[in-house]
């Protein structure tokens, strides 16, 4: 008798578990079903460095144009945004691009001339006079020549951000007359250009990463740097600047750029949005990024009204010019006679 119900009792385990197993194997078809089904709709991610800070403009702009291609795409692309250089710093971000390591950036244009020389056409010492000459050089012949030279790297080139006219900060004196440079350690990007820039007027140039320029003023690394107001604002360089000279000397703009075989391997409608997204933005920076370097100014006097600012007169500008407009011609093979003749074009 407890042989025959050993036997039934297993009869009834084993039926069970067969039970059990057909309808695993029916969940994981369904799955997968579902899965093939999905195909093109599946989520992608798109990861985006940079390496300022969240209220800057191009801060700002990367998290709108995150929002926007979300809205596009109703949830189908989204953009993570990772600044304050979370992710890369400015000399290891193409490499991370070329690599698909990070599929979007919008590096510096100097940080670019690691690649291509001609990009230091953006960092010639007072190139342009006005926002709306930037804009013409951007989106003009200038930028479309720039953007065609990268795609042999596997980098594409999507639009071009404004962030607005450099201003020069020391701690040793107040940055007037051109003589007053002398000497000093400056903190430039990477760019022939920019080091050329002060070597022009005296002072000493020293290629750093955005990330370390407060410790390096705090420290006495360095004397003095350029950047922008949103920029020296947001990293707290007017705690550690006792002197702030509004020279508008140059320009800071960001090239914002992808991965292109990643690129390349979007579905068409996906690009149309992301596309969409990105030009939305571009007309939004356009117009704020100069309003947001404005505010940061005020903020600036307001926070440490220690700090002396001078704002350099026509005459005072035009002694900085003198001195620093031999570089055009010094760069001219480097960067290309079409190039400097275009952006002198503008200058007229």
């Amino acid at each position: 008798m407890n042989k025959r119900w050993i036997k039934v009792t297993f009869i009834i385990l084993m039926s069970i578990l067969l039970v059990f197993s057909m309808i695993g194997c029916s969940s994981k078809r369904t799955e997968q079903a579902s899965s093939n089904e999905g195909g093109n709709n599946q989520k992608i991610v798109i990861k985006f460095s940079h390496v300022v800070a969240e209220n800057t403009p191009k801060g700002q702009a990367a998290i709108m144009f995150a929002n926007k291609v979300k809205e596009k795409t109703n949830g189908r692309v989204e953009v993570q945004v990772f600044p304050n250089s979370q992710l890369y710093k400015d000399e290891d971000v193409l490499n991370a691009i070329q690599q698909g390591n990070v599929q979007m950036a919008a590096p510096a244009t100097s940080v670019i001339t690691k690649l291509y020389p001609q990009w230091q056409v953006f960092d010639l010492p007072f190139a342009f006079a006005d926002h709306e000459q930037v804009q013409q050089a951007m989106e003009g012949e200038i930028g479309k020549k720039l953007f065609s030279l990268l795609e042999e790297k596997n980098i594409k080139g999507l639009a071009m951000w404004d962030n607005g006219f450099k201003q020069m900060g020391s701690n040793k004196k107040e940055l007037i007359k051109p003589e007053d440079f002398a000497g000093q350690k400056f903190r430039v990007m990477s760019s022939k250009v920019l080091e050329e820039q002060f070597k022009a007027v005296g002072a000493n140039p020293v290629p750093m990463p955005f990330g370390e320029v407060y410790n390096a003023l705090e420290q006495g690394v360095i004397d003095g740097q350029e950047n922008t107001l949103s920029n020296i604002y947001s990293q707290k360089m007017h705690e550690v600047q006792k002197y702030l000279t509004l020279s508008y000397h140059g320009y800071l703009g960001y090239a914002v750029i992808t991965n292109k075989k990643f690129w390349d391997s979007l579905p068409a409608d996906v690009r149309s949005q992301i596309e969409a997204a990105l030009d939305e933005t571009t007309q939004w920076v356009r117009q704020n990024a100069k309003d947001i370097n404005e505010q940061m100014l005020q903020k600036i006097k307001a926070e440490n009204p220690k700090i002396k600012i001078h704002e350099l007169t026509p005459e005072e500008k035009k002694l900085w010019i003198a001195k620093m407009d031999p570089i055009y011609d010094k760069f001219k093979n480097e960067i290309g006679e079409d190039l400097i003749n275009a952006v002198r074009a503008l200058r007229k």
